[in-house]
């Protein structure tokens, strides 16, 4: 099992292996970013924030479409997760040193202003049922603000992402029907899509996340900064597409 910080670098939460480099991408005229996420893994909160701020450096208007997909970094984890401190502290040697490695987190996401409230979370979760619920939404279009809430609720409020009701509650926040919520995780709808969509990806040589596909195209492993992304982007615009991710 992969313990989410022990994993995590300076800009990335990986299972193996270092952030990437940029590589250069393609483009028809719209762009179709693909962000291989997990909701546990700091980083790609701050990596979101970081793409938002690159679009808006743009002032992007092609046609844009941002998928969010599956990515467990602790996919051995029981499905009920983990006591937090106890886990930390056995994987670091002691609690003092998970909060160190917290706080070095907590001051980047500072800079694109998260705050993370890490004595908040109790508990370290097996993440396959939230991305289940990411999975739906992205049947509605949804994802973006399912994915916001997920993030927001075991990052800031310090949420059991393994709590089912609470689980419902955030997708009804995000806009998701409760019933609908409900209804997912009442039974195995998504499973098997989420899993065959995550090895996919682990095939395609995603090893840390967030890893970010422009037009299908790697193009970066790790939350880099928002003009690397946004000059990603302008090479991606200009160059003649080969789609490499199906």
């Amino acid at each position: 099992m992969t313990d989410l910080s022990r994993a995590c670098t300076d800009n990335a939460c990986s299972t193996a292996g270092e952030p990437g480099s940029p590589s250069s991408a393609s483009s028809t005229g719209t762009l179709t970013i693909d962000i291989v996420s997990d909701v546990i893994c700091p980083w790609c909160w701050i990596g979101k924030r970081r793409l938002e701020k690159a679009l808006k450096l743009l002032g992007h208007t092609l046609g844009l479409k941002v998928n969010w997909k599956p990515f467990q970094l602790n996919p051995q984890m029981p499905p009920q997760g983990i006591e937090r401190r106890a886990y930390r502290t056995t994987k670091f040697g002691s609690w003092e040193r998970s909060q160190a490695l917290d706080a070095q987190v907590a001051a980047a996401g500072a800079e694109e202003g998260i705050t993370f409230a890490f004595e908040k979370m109790t508990r370290t979760p097996n993440t396959l049922e939230a991305h289940r619920l990411i999975w739906l939404a992205g049947t509605k279009g949804m994802q973006d603000a399912v994915v916001e809430r997920l993030f927001k609720g075991y990052f800031e409020e310090g949420v059991d992402l393994n709590d089912q009701p609470m689980l419902v509650r955030l997708a009804a926040e995000s806009g998701l029907p409760a019933a609908e919520a409900e209804h997912l995780l009442t039974g195995d709808g998504g499973r098997a899509d989420v899993l065959l969509e995550e090895a996919r990806y682990k095939s395609l040589g995603v090893s840390g996340v967030p890893s970010f596909f422009f037009n299908r195209q790697m193009s970066f492993s790790g939350a880099v900064a928002a003009p690397l992304l946004a000059e990603a982007i302008q090479r991606v615009t200009a160059s003649p597409r080969s789609d490499q991710a199906h």
